[in-house]
């Protein structure tokens, strides 16, 4: 009898572990899956985040190494003008008055400007701290001298005022052929530190601008005391020193692990023309450090909602589990085929399943709920898409869709279609002089000004990209065309932007037209290369001015008119 009872027992112990079996598992199928696939989804969001912002990055390391040739062009612009003036001049007082009223307000990165004679000392200058020092054993002073070109020399401290700087050198002999002076200026190195500005403040991004010996030139507001410090000395880019020092490449990325286990992201990029180069590190740890936190938190809640669920599943009954699980499970394998519409029947479900019977069917509301609300935000991303969101009119993208609708159009009717491409003149030395703010600010009302033509002229308005607008015009001839775009170039003069290093003061801008009635032999691409061409031609003609290029038929010869602002 102690034996039989011992069996049954024994059997009754057998069948209750295998529906705890058998309902673990399940509340595992159905739950499990469901956090790991979130899990899974961060990860992919993680590696995404990292590639978006290294790319965004890297672009803002790119402007900003534009930005600075673009300022060291400026000093080259400066010092041959000087050393043109010094060529022409009849004696070194002449000269030296020229020079002192020769020095821009508008380029505020030019400290100084000197005449060094062809001794090495200086006969004249801006500062007159500087006059009568000799420079003849300065590296960029003989650099010059030999090669009667322009240099930029490396990171120096000016002995005068003690402040960091960088030296620039032009020969008067490039121009003139013969030994004699050399033009120098002094470049504020904090103006070159503002440039990059827009890459500091942000977490586990360091950024520098070294010369061709590997010294920092200039850094961001907040890491400014890097300014003079060797780059095999700086945190977290030392490791890379040799590196960015030996690459002969305009650009390159390095991807490594730091001594104190951080991945890093290391760009550097040549400044054109000079020995210098802009180095950017990005800190994959701290830049995804919140998406990490969200990645620990899904598999700790993977964990807790399993851990309850097994709890569950160790308490149910078989009578009382078992088909309601399976019936559980049926509608969780439709939610799964994506058949949202489908519903738990609380009907015949005991009362202690009721409640997740409900929790079922609200997940499926929400998680249908959430299906539309994401084809509904792809409909506006897709919208965005072609949308410019500073000016407010047709992207790129949006514009090459709608010309090629409007191509495909003027084929069937035999109708002619107009293209204006529209270029804001000096737009580089504009964003220069005001600062990015008033750059998109002018953007900004221009394209204001061409939607109020284009709804005028029943035409299409779309930013190109950068400083440059097009129009398209069906239904009119290059004649009309063109008179639109003189209507568009008096409209931005009557907006009188102030420009002062513009020689109207004011913007304008440059516009170039074609015409042409499609036929196969054309394409939408001939249009715009002949828009282009026309407004090179308009830049090229002093600006301000609108330019017509003729496209009447792949056989004929392209015709110009012009009409100078």
């Amino acid at each position: 009898m102690p034996s039989i009872r011992f069996n049954r027992n024994r059997v009754k112990l057998n069948r209750l572990l295998g529906i705890r079996a058998r309902l673990a598992l399940l509340a595992v199928i159905l739950v499990a899956p469901l956090m790991l696939e979130r899990a899974r989804s961060l990860e992919t969001a993680r590696t995404r985040q990292i590639a978006l912002a290294s790319e965004e990055f890297f672009n803002i390391a790119r402007q900003s190494a534009d930005m600075q040739r673009e300022v060291i062009m400026s000093v080259e612009t400066v010092l041959k003008s000087t050393a043109y003036v010094r060529a022409s001049a009849s004696g070194v007082s002449r000269s030296c008055d020229m020079l002192r009223a020769s020095l821009p307000t508008t380029l505020p990165w030019i400290r100084t400007l000197m005449i060094a004679g062809r001794d090495g000392r200086i006969q004249c200058s801006t500062n007159n701290q500087y006059v009568g020092l000799d420079f003849s054993e300065r590296p960029y002073f003989r650099g010059a001298q030999e090669t009667r070109d322009f240099v930029f020399s490396d990171y120096l401290l000016s002995k005068p005022t003690h402040m960091p700087i960088v030296m620039a050198a032009y020969p008067v002999a490039a121009i003139t052929g013969e030994p004699d002076a050399v033009m120098l200026a002094s470049v504020n190195l904090e103006w070159m530190s503002k440039i990059m500005s827009n890459l500091g403040g942000r977490p586990g991004i360091t950024a520098v601008l070294i010369d061709s010996e590997g010294t920092v030139l200039a850094a961001p507001t907040d890491r400014t005391e890097l300014i003079g410090r060797p780059l095999d000395s700086v945190p977290l880019l030392s490791a890379v020193a040799e590196t960015a020092m030996s690459s002969d490449k305009p650009s390159d990325t390095v991807s490594f692990t730091a001594a104190d286990g951080s991945k890093r992201a290391i760009n550097f990029t040549r400044i054109a023309d000079t020995g210098s180069r802009l180095i950017v590190s990005i800190d994959e740890t701290r830049v995804t450090a919140a998406i990490d936190r969200d990645i620990r938190n899904a598999y700790l809640q993977a964990g807790l909602v399993c851990l309850i669920v097994l709890l569950g599943a160790l308490i149910a009954a078989e009578k009382l589990i078992v088909k309601p699980v399976n019936m559980l499970a049926a509608t969780a394998k439709r939610f799964g085929l994506g058949q949202w519409s489908a519903r738990v029947a609380t009907k015949n479900l005991p009362s202690e399943f009721v409640p997740l019977a409900k929790s079922f069917n609200a997940m499926a509301a929400k998680l249908g709920q959430r299906e539309r609300e994401l084809i509904a935000a792809n409909d506006r991303l897709t919208v965005m898409a072609s949308i410019d969101m500073l000016s407010g009119l047709a992207n790129r993208r949006g514009f090459q869709n709608h010309i090629d609708v409007e191509w495909a159009r003027a084929l069937q009717t035999g109708a002619e279609l107009s293209l204006l491409m529209i270029d804001v003149d000096h737009f580089k030395l504009y964003n220069d002089t005001y600062g990015q703010p008033e750059g998109d600010a002018c953007l900004s009302r221009l394209g204001e000004t061409l939607a109020q033509i284009a709804q005028a002229t029943d035409a299409f308005a779309g930013r190109y990209g950068g400083e440059e607008f097009c129009l398209l015009i069906p239904g009119i001839d290059a004649r009309q065309a063109f008179e639109i775009g003189e209507q568009i170039r008096y409209a931005v003069l009557e907006l009188n932007l102030p420009h002062a290093t513009s020689a109207y003061r004011c913007v304008t801008v440059s516009v170039g037209v074609a015409s042409a009635r499609p036929n196969d032999a054309l394409a939408t691409t001939d249009l715009i290369e002949a828009a282009d061409a026309a407004l090179y031609a308009a830049k090229h003609h002093g600006r301000n001015t609108v330019i017509a290029h003729g496209l009447v038929d792949s056989a004929r010869e392209t015709t110009g008119v012009a009409r100078a602002g």
